[in-house]
């Protein structure tokens, strides 16, 4: 735990609780719209349960491309938040971002072989290399965690510690630090490439029966509540604006970034909110019904 006279004007309850040092309100706001979008995203994955219990599609409703890559993107996102020394915040939404993702990830599969749908095989593989990578990079950086805990001068945590600055404005990366920019970046590369393929998949079906758009509604609310907690944060002590952005720039575009994309699906909802049975379904019906030739 911090000292708190490392923060003798911050608040104490976000010291006991996320030994994180809320000098002002603007640090405090950031801390409380970040416990508000771990809300938003706990309750995102609820009304996809949902829908999913309710259709019983939800393998033709979902990609698995779609899973797949925001489990990898969560992976990494946790891995690199851990590296790149993020906010704390950060860190638990990241835990939580993958727990909710192996649920999801869960459902399908039980809905694929309940349906007995062709193809289970690839998906089923590349889930397995996504959780094997994911394990054993987390066990060694946890390992890695553990041995620079024992050197007090490698300790970091946002505004708590007394790292050097070399200029105003410019704090330096760790080696640590650009091992997790550089996995957050490709963390925000999946999360951005991961829209894509239900974007096709409710393109392909013409129809979004299936998926719940709370889903997305409160994906997207809980990345703008996120972005911002960010953003509100005030930097460490003679570090810059811009030098702080661009510390937690991979993890703002895959909160930001990605709502361009979940716009596009929005208005997937609205244009097909009709919905239209596929070609097969059409066909069982026509021969279903006597008609005049």
């Amino acid at each position: 735990p911090g000292n708190v006279s490392d923060c003798p004007n911050g608040s104490r309850w976000v010291m006991d609780v996320f030994n994180e040092c809320a000098q002002d309100g603007r640090d405090v706001a950031s801390v409380v719209l970040g416990l508000v979008s771990i809300v938003c995203f706990a309750a995102a994955s609820f009304p996809q349960f949902y829908q999913a219990c309710k259709t019983g599609n939800m393998d033709r409703a979902l990609s698995i491309y779609f899973l797949l890559g925001w489990l990898g993107g969560d992976l990494l996102n946790l891995i690199g938040s851990f590296l790149a020394d993020q906010l704390p915040l950060q860190v638990y939404t990241a835990v939580y971002y993958v727990l909710a993702d192996l649920v999801m990830l869960s459902l399908y599969c039980y809905y694929k072989v309940k349906n007995g749908s062709g193809g289970f095989a690839a998906p089923i593989n590349a889930a397995f290399v996504f959780l094997s990578l994911g394990t054993v990079s987390t066990v060694s950086f946890l390992g890695r965690g553990a041995a620079a805990a024992q050197d007090p001068a490698t300790f970091q945590a946002r505004s708590l510690l007394s790292a050097h600055v070399d200029e105003l404005g410019a704090k330096p990366f760790t080696k640590s630090e650009i091992i997790g920019f550089t996995i957050g970046s490709v963390s925000s590369v999946l999360y951005l490439c991961s829209r894509v393929p239900q974007i096709y998949t409710n393109y392909k079906r013409k129809s979004t029966v299936g998926v719940s758009y709370s889903l997305f509604a409160l994906v997207m609310l809980g990345n703008s509540l996120y972005g911002l907690s960010v953003l509100l944060k005030n930097p460490e002590p003679g570090q810059g604006e811009g030098d702080y952005v661009l510390h937690h720039l991979p993890w703002l575009v895959g909160s930001l970034g990605v709502l361009s994309l979940d716009v596009v699906i929005s208005f997937q909802f609205l244009a097909y909110r009709r919905g239209r049975p596929s070609t097969g379904e059409e066909r069982d019906a026509l021969l279903g019904e006597p008609g005049d030739s």
